[in-house]
């Protein structure tokens, strides 16, 4: 199928180039499947197999791009693609700058991530999945819930500068199981992102889910004055609080257009807490790298911090363009975020739940409805939602209602930082809508941030 996807666009180029015109073909193939949990019980279960073919056309300054799904065998509805691009970029209005048409120096294949095994997963190991992850769990009054989403995408490229090609190919799997009470109205839930078929482990989520719910069932639930707590935060908050650094915390563009909590004179300055480190390492396969960026550059590690140092801004092609800047090949649909672990010994909850503590200490697992509140003081908001745990200093263990959490990036990842778990974890960031781009980011399985405010308390589940 590679041999075909490739030809197939060497043909296109042959016919752009018939034409006199200059144009880039990216090709997007996804094969995608979802089983999805509700009430105990199989709500969807469905598949789908979609071509997609991205075309860009340039004429000096100007650029214009048509796409649309179809097919390898739809030879003349893709050269129209073409001809469609070609026709309207006579017509936009031209850039300020001049872009850079991509022009790769040699051709470049990697599919190091593909799991032929993991990509075949069938309908049967996704039901025992489900089943196993919350055996003897359910009741009458509590149900589970969530999804189970593989796949595999193939991306491949080409442009009529040269006669190179660019070959991707990526298996995932994510993985999102809860248990809700249907009368109380509190969820428990865990995750689990896969690379391989190896790392598709049901034991992980099935611990994770009967130890929140042994506390869910057993401890008071209690709703907690606003004001300042120690707290630890899960793989998944501090993903999605890497979300938000992403576009405000080293972004180029994003920096030139007044968006960014990084000021440009802060490169090698320190600016975070010195426990924390952060790269962008497309040499980690948890995190469906990109080994080249989508102008043929070769990625290797790009320190972002580096014990709270700024190492620097990335570069994406267009921005750098327009900005006059050097492009740092993160031409991609993902980064590879790693955050480094710590020193603390915490293989899981139960540790953490476990470890003796001067303070109480609030653990948020989840974080929703995120948004950022002030780009250039990193300021974002975000709520607590799905498994929380208030510890109590003695021991105890009460129930948190949802908490609202308004404050800057530069705090959270700050000087406040009091420790990083050893362990690291992939957490997968994909949008299960769209076409399919299997993202993850590696980050400590704990995070823990003092004297963080709580502006906001919930009354109730």
């Amino acid at each position: 199928m590679k041999d075909k996807i490739l030809q197939t666009l060497s043909d296109l180029r042959v016919y752009a180039i018939s034409k006199c015109y200059e144009v880039t073909i990216d090709y997007h193939e996804e094969d995608s499947g979802l089983m999805r949990f509700a009430n105990s019980a199989v709500s969807l279960n469905t598949s789908e197999h979609l071509i997609r073919l991205y075309v860009t056309a340039y004429e000096g300054r100007k650029r214009a791009s048509y796409n649309l799904i179809t097919d390898l065998g739809k030879m003349n509805e893709m050269k129209t693609a073409v001809d469609t691009a070609a026709e309207m970029v006579k017509h936009v209005q031209p850039l300020e700058y001049q872009p850079t048409v991509p022009t790769l120096a040699e051709s470049f294949a990697d599919d190091s991530t593909y799991d032929p095994i993991l990509a075949s997963l069938s309908n049967e190991e996704k039901l025992a999945y489900f089943k196993t992850a919350a055996k003897d769990m359910e009741t009458s009054e509590i149900k589970l819930s969530g999804i189970l989403s593989n796949g595999v995408t193939t991306l491949a490229q080409i442009n009529t500068r040269s006669r190179h090609t660019q070959f991707f190919k990526f298996s995932d799997t994510q993985v999102t199981a809860v248990l809700s009470h249907i009368t109380l109205k509190w969820e428990v839930q865990s995750e689990q992102s896969a690379h391989s078929r190896a790392a598709l482990d049901t034991q992980p989520v099935r611990g994770e889910l009967a130890f929140l719910l042994k506390h869910y069932q057993k401890d008071a639930p209690q709703s907690l004055p606003t004001g300042r707590y120690d707290i630890v935060f899960g793989p998944a908050a501090i993903a999605e609080l890497l979300g938000m650094m992403n576009v405000i915390g080293f972004n180029g563009g994003s920096l030139k257009r007044g968006y960014s909590m990084i000021a440009e004179d802060k490169v090698g300055q320190k600016v975070l807490s010195e426990k924390f480190s952060l790269d962008d390492d497309p040499a980690r396969l948890e995190t469906f790298p990109f080994r080249r960026d989508l102008m043929g550059m070769p990625r290797g590690c790009f320190p972002l911090y580096e014990k709270g140092i700024f190492k620097g801004f990335t570069w994406l092609q267009d921005d750098a363009d327009e900005f006059g800047a050097r492009p740092t090949g993160h031409t991609v649909m993902h980064k590879s975020l790693v955050v480094h672990g710590g020193e603390k010994d915490l293989p899981g909850l139960e540790a953490l739940v476990k470890m003796p503590r001067e303070n109480d200490v609030l653990y948020i697992p989840f974080l929703h409805y995120m948004n950022i509140v002030n780009p250039s003081k990193g300021i974002i908001t975000a709520s607590s939602r799905f498994g929380a745990l208030y510890l109590k200093k003695d021991g105890a263990v009460v129930i948190p209602y949802n908490v609202r959490l308004t404050q800057s990036l530069l705090d959270i990842f700050g000087d406040k930082v009091a420790w990083l778990s050893k362990q690291t974890v992939p957490y997968n960031t994909s949008m299960t809508y769209g076409a399919r781009n299997p993202t993850a980011v590696i980050v400590p399985r704990f995070t823990c941030v003092r004297d963080l405010e709580i502006s906001h308390s919930n009354t109730s589940y």
